[in-house]
């Protein structure tokens, strides 16, 4: 059940507008033929679903400190990674199929 603008939650659509957004599995070091395979996208899509994590909490880990930090950590760990590497894929493979 979506409830954010299509979303599971606000943290999710607020990162994946202003932080994935125009983004690709490509700029994570996926390929497109990885995804192409059914039989496992799905553990591909897990990949970069912690690599979307990673890239997210080292940019916010570099600007952040103290206090803002903490709000920031608490903020992501809200975020629903799998939904948006899921979204990110299935607009990737729709591209090329």
């Amino acid at each position: 059940m979506t409830q954010y603008n299509g979303w599971t939650n606000y943290e999710t659509w607020r990162v994946n507008l202003e932080m994935l957004d125009g983004m690709t599995p490509e700029d994570f070091g996926f390929r497109r033929r990885e995804f192409l395979d059914e039989d496992r996208r799905d553990s591909f899509t897990e990949r970069l679903a912690d690599a979307l994590e990673v890239h997210v909490c080292e940019i916010v880990e570099m600007d952040a400190k103290g206090f803002a930090l903490d709000l920031a950590q608490s903020f992501l760990a809200r975020v629903d990674w799998q939904e948006i590497a899921e979204h990110m894929v299935a607009d990737y493979v729709v591209e090329f199929v």
